[in-house]
């Protein structure tokens, strides 16, 4: 019998039962593919973690599976992964490899607890969105900005709407809206350094996600790209609040409209729980 040892962290809060749940099992060397994805649904958490030796030069390698499939990168799980691996190790900086490559990740304490990290993301890709319109017309939306789609791993749509209460009162088909796009769709509304988003993805298992740390970097590319804000601008992003699992994230895009030189996403995460499967 298997003996499978996970740690429950709560990601992009510092209060416990807030923020985005993930699990992390901290040793799936002896884990295959099929059990890892049954896990992953059996948790039913946006995402969950799995450690594995890495392949470089790398602290550690984690695969991130959603309750339906696997993905490359994704910006919770890396955070979250960081703050429970690189406690016990006494770490200032932690470099993870993802299906997207290594991310570090740089860690601020107090004392010996870890109370906020950032984490260096892909710069994404990123092109007109080919059903714009359909999405638009779907949710009962107009985006005051382009409808882009970014890549850097999972795949990020973004409308602009009027208002935050505009975002809030958006209630989505997901299964219309599972049928029509598996790219994630985010809604977001603010100004200056402070938006608020809600993020949609019923594909990939998770029809809204209470923080989403893969968003949350591109968020801040296409703002920088359409003048919302300036190059290296910390902006704070709100989400989670209609799960009642209210979030902070922070991001930041360096360079110029044209070519973004590096993208930076960070937030807080709490420990929560220890558990174990016996297979």
């Amino acid at each position: 019998m298997a003996s499978l040892r996970y740690v429950v962290a709560d990601v992009f809060t510092d209060t416990p039962l807030t923020g985005n749940q993930l699990a992390v099992f901290t040793d799936g060397r002896d884990v295959d593919d099929d059990t890892m994805q049954k896990l992953a649904k059996e948790m039913n958490f946006s995402e969950t973690v799995f450690v594995l030796p890495a392949a470089n030069e790398a602290h550690a390698r984690i695969r991130i599976f959603t309750p339906a499939a696997e993905l490359p990168f994704a910006g919770h799980p890396v955070l979250g992964s960081a703050f429970v691996l690189a406690a016990p190790l006494q770490l200032g900086e932690i470099n993870l490899e993802t299906g997207a490559g290594v991310i570090p990740v740089t860690l601020e304490r107090e004392g010996a607890r870890i109370v906020f990290g950032w984490m260096r993301q892909p710069i994404p890709t990123y092109q007109p969105f080919a059903l714009a319109e359909e999405v638009q017309d779907l949710l009962g939306v107009r985006s005051q900005l382009p409808v882009e789609l970014y890549r850097l791993g999972p795949e990020h749509v973004y409308l602009q709407l009027d208002s935050e209460d505009d975002v809030a009162r958006l209630a989505p088909d997901f299964t219309a809206l599972g049928r029509l796009t598996d790219a994630c769709i985010n809604c977001f509304a603010g100004s200056g350094l402070r938006w608020k988003t809600r993020m949609f993805a019923p594909v990939q298992g998770v029809a809204e996600d209470p923080a989403t740390g893969s968003a949350a970097g591109p968020l801040a590319v296409h703002l920088l790209r359409h003048g919302r804000i300036s190059s290296g601008d910390e902006i704070e992003i709100s989400q989670g609040i209609e799960l009642g699992r209210p979030s902070k994230l922070y991001a930041r895009a360096a360079g110029t409209p044209e070519e973004i030189e590096r993208v930076e996403v960070g937030g807080s995460a709490v420990i929560v729980a220890r558990g174990e499967f016996r297979l």
